[in-house]
């Protein structure tokens, strides 16, 4: 019988866990190739608007984790979290985790270096709906749903000693993920804000935006906009720019429009809500604004419809093979709005030079049972690349978090 993991939660949470062996080999059926071009896209409403819910379930018997050849995936850590969504490192090598439904920030540590958190501790409770994390000059930042704050931090820390500052007000609800990220001389934090609808008109400029701010929080202002929900922050080192991983709009057919990863500068604008994908204007503001539809830019990449793009990571770490320098990974967090699922599983853009080379691979596959079979026993969300190069990979959907290593 399958149950809601929600429901199974009221068992023994060690009973829905796999061990700490590899739950993947080199295996590499599945593994595609995507390329989707601005050019080529369907017309708005050529299919239903479809509904088909992920039903969250138990481990089905047999189902494994795929990954390239030479990879495998471990379960980190695996205990006593609801929803693990975004991670960030500490200066010690601590992983902070936030858990938005609980209202907690995570703490782990693998002090023994042997690929499993011992330690677990909660440094912080009472947050509302935390999800964006960040270290700075001395501060652990959070983003919660209606504000960012910030902790006094030392090195080492295991538990907040003093409430929070508060330093930004955001708009609360609809698209509720807060994300954060400093430039790497620390002189802006960059803080994404979801739409409050699907495509409403009317809402605050903060919205469907990254706005940059001075560490205290003090000069804000929109820095790109027309972005639906910006939800994954990244900094690509080799270009200097940041990143973002954003779940587009519903409601036009199962592959319209493309979810996207895209780089964003200085008053850059993605069409949210009068256009999509470039100049494509959106049937349900028809010639409302076409002096913004024609300033819509066309994302970098392109992702299937309704993926539901979360995290973002550039790797430079060491243990990957030399060809994964420099390339992104994006968690998908699976559809709802499509006939037939997608997304549930860590995608790789190959980057050449800092820019994307074409396309993106499936790296990380099956939590998603099928297209067709409505049962998922996982959904990834956060992303980051630990100091030994492995990278570790949230899974809200089984409270897991993963590590992904490779081996020749």
């Amino acid at each position: 019988m399958w149950l809601p993991l929600r429901a199974l939660r009221l068992l023994s949470l060690t009973a829905l866990m796999i061990s700490c062996s590899p739950v993947a080999e080199s295996a590499t059926s599945g593994l595609r190739h995507y390329e989707i071009s601005a050019a080529n896209l369907p017309r708005p409403y050529a299919t239903p608007s479809a509904t088909s819910v992920g039903f969250v379930v138990r481990r089905p018997s047999g189902a494994l984790l795929t990954l390239p050849p030479g990879f495998e995936a471990r379960v980190w850590a695996s205990s006593g979290m609801d929803e693990p969504r975004m991670m960030t490192l500490a200066p010690n090598g601590d992983v902070f985790v936030s858990d938005g439904s609980a209202g907690i920030i995570h703490l782990f540590r693998d002090a023994n270096h042997d690929g499993i958190a011992e330690l677990h501790l909660i440094f912080a409770t009472g947050l509302h709906q935390p999800f964006g994390l960040a270290f700075h000059a001395g501060y652990f930042y959070v983003g919660n749903t209606d504000g960012v704050v910030r902790f006094r931090y030392a090195t080492g820390q295991t538990r907040a000693t003093a409430p929070p500052e508060r330093i930004i007000n955001l708009p609360g609800g609809g698209h509720w993920t807060r994300n954060l990220l400093f430039s790497p001389d620390g002189s802006q934090l960059y803080v994404s804000v979801g739409s409050d609808s699907n495509v409403d008109l009317g809402e605050p400029p903060i919205r469907a935006a990254i706005s940059e701010y001075n560490p205290d929080g003090s000069g804000g202002h929109v820095f790109a906009s027309g972005i639906r929900n910006p939800v994954g922050l990244a900094w690509n080192p080799a270009a200097k720019e940041v990143w973002t991983a954003v779940n587009e709009r519903d409601g036009l057919g199962d592959d319209l429009p493309p979810d996207y990863a895209t780089s964003v500068h200085a008053g850059a604008f993605f069409g949210w809500p009068y256009a999509y994908t470039g100049p494509h204007e959106d049937p349900r503001h028809r010639g409302k604004r076409p002096d913004l539809v024609q300033k819509t830019l066309v994302p970098d990449v392109l992702i299937q419809a309704h993926s539901a793009a979360l995290g973002i990571a550039f790797y430079q770490g060491k243990m990957f093979p030399a060809k994964y320098n420099g390339d992104a990974f994006v968690a998908l967090h699976g559809s709802w709005n499509r006939s037939n699922k997608t997304g549930y599983k860590i995608i790789r853009i190959p980057f050449r030079n800092g820019k994307p080379a074409g396309g993106y691979d499936d790296f990380l596959t099956g939590w998603m049972t099928g297209e067709k079979d409505r049962r998922v026993w996982g959904r990834p969300v956060g992303l980051l690349v630990l100091a030994d190069g492995s990278l570790l990979v949230s899974d809200d959907g089984a409270s897991t978090i993963w590590r992904v290593t490779y081996k020749k």
